[in-house]
């Protein structure tokens, strides 16, 4: 397990992030796939939020189960909330906003997210 620092792109919603990278999905959902979303999901201890919650604004859309969390100032996704399958709460982490991730050398399984 590696612990990675994760952000925005203005770098106002900043956090850190233990995870092995081990299972990363591309989802072909309308929200995932209209910002290019590539997601992890770690569970709410392997997760630290450095910035402040008042950096962020919340999107919920479908369902309204997933905390969909993005920054006000530029408007980047870096991580969302919500339940896992399990009935755990989990984080999904945008890879995307890694630092020192190479998305060439990640295994990305694809989802489905269209027909959910």
């Amino acid at each position: 397990m590696n612990t990675y620092k994760g952000a925005c792109h203005c770098k106002a919603v900043t956090y850190e992030v233990d995870t092995n990278l081990e299972k990363v999905i591309s989802c072909n959902c309308s929200h995932c796939y209209i910002k290019g979303l590539v997601l992890s999901f770690v569970s709410t201890d392997q997760f630290k939020l450095s910035s402040s919650e008042g950096n962020l604004t919340e999107y919920l859309f479908n369902k309204k189960k997933i905390h969909h969390l993005f920054c006000n100032i530029c408007g980047v996704e870096s991580f969302a909330r919500g339940v896992g399958p399990n009935g755990e709460e989990m984080i999904a982490i945008n890879v995307r906003c890694l630092d020192g991730v190479d998305l060439d050398q990640i295994e990305i399984t694809k989802v489905d997210g269209k027909k959910y």
